[in-house]
């Protein structure tokens, strides 16, 4: 196989943008896409730009064999049974996410990609970005010594202003502030403090703005996690807040901290101990899916399924680590007790 046919179910925002992406992605294409909707072949190929076999049938998707890989860009609650049928079809997965609604499905889901022998990927691109490209490299180059305390937190909005508000406020859709945005932020903070969470302790709360009363779940939780090493972190999850997108990144070693893009360490002699350095980068500042840094993610996962090797950063069992960590936090928050790990096996 020199090239990665990929079928896209689901054909709303979020499939746009993965859709553009591909279309600068080597050794991939995308051929056919599928939805609930009638799709008119002439109508897809004037708005994407790209001759597409359209299905209705999501099983007859995943019967033609021309496709190698499906992309899942549906609604939260399919996530799981549609990832299930792809890898039990022997298709390959890039998923949304997140991977399910619970524990117990994402489980599932990662027993059919194992059990299929299947390549899967899940959509945290942050860890892509330039921004946090930039952070590992400064944690890896050793500037901020060993890391002991880290604060990543994820503030955007998510009100009758924004496309996704009218099933976001669903608990059995939107699931939770974690799982519906925040665990971006929960992903970032565990690439960088590399050890195994041992147990999260979390609180949530709601704004009493009538832009959120709608809401069937907490919008705002706080997660605070000890890793088994000894480290601590915190991890804010905020769709309630009236305010212009902010993803913070907050960390702490013996030799220096990293705030955001702003650098101070022991490491490099000459640094004034009042000021902060800047670092030039593109950060993460934006909601928009268009703006997110889909295509080296993608082309890293095209690459390393060409080559039937597991791609680096995002792969299934990594992002579903973070996912369990998630699922965690919100089950703290639920029970109004700490909640160790090791419960989720």
């Amino acid at each position: 196989m020199n090239e990665l046919k990929i079928g896209v179910v689901g054909l709303g925002w979020v499939a746009g943008a993965h859709i553009e992406t591909f279309k600068h992605v080597k050794g991939a294409a995308v051929t056919a896409v599928c939805s609930r909707r009638d799709l008119d072949v002439g109508a897809l190929q004037a708005t994407y730009g790209l001759p597409l076999k359209a299905y209705r049938d999501y099983a007859e998707m995943l019967a033609d064999p021309a496709i190698d890989a499906i992309d899942i860009c549906t609604p939260h609650p399919f996530h799981a049974e549609q990832a299930i049928a792809a890898a039990n079809a022997g298709k390959h997965l890039i998923i949304e996410k997140p991977i399910a609604l619970s524990w117990e499905d994402a489980v599932r889901v990662r027993d059919a990609i194992r059990a299929n022998g299947v390549k899967a990927m899940v959509c945290f691109e942050v860890r892509y970005s330039a921004q946090f490209t930039l952070t590992r490299s400064v944690v890896e180059q050793g500037l901020l010594g060993e890391l002991h305390f880290a604060e990543v937190d994820y503030y955007h909005g998510i009100g009758p202003w924004y496309g996704q508000y009218g099933w976001n406020i669903k608990k059995d859709m939107g699931a939770s502030s974690l799982l519906t945005a925040g665990c971006h932020a929960m992903d970032i903070l565990l690439m960088l403090m590399q050890s195994p969470v041992q147990e999260v302790t979390a609180y949530g709360t709601t704004s009493k703005s009538e832009y959120f009363a709608p809401y069937e779940y907490p919008t705002t939780t706080v997660s605070l996690l000890k890793f088994a090493d000894g480290k601590i972190g915190k991890v804010t999850s905020c769709i309630d807040c009236l305010q212009p997108y902010y993803f913070h990144s907050h960390i702490i070693g013996s030799h220096g901290t990293l705030l955001d893009t702003k650098l101070h360490t022991t490491k490099l002699p000459g640094m004034i101990k009042t000021k902060w350095s800047e670092l030039a980068t593109h950060p993460i500042d934006s909601g928009d899916v268009s703006d997110h840094p889909y295509q080296p993610q993608f082309q890293a996962f095209v690459d390393a399924t060409l080559a039937g090797t597991t791609m680096p950063l995002t792969d299934f069992e990594t992002a579903l680590e973070s996912h369990r960590v998630a699922y965690a936090a919100d089950l703290s928050v639920q029970r109004g007790t700490t909640v160790q790990l090791s419960e989720l096996a």
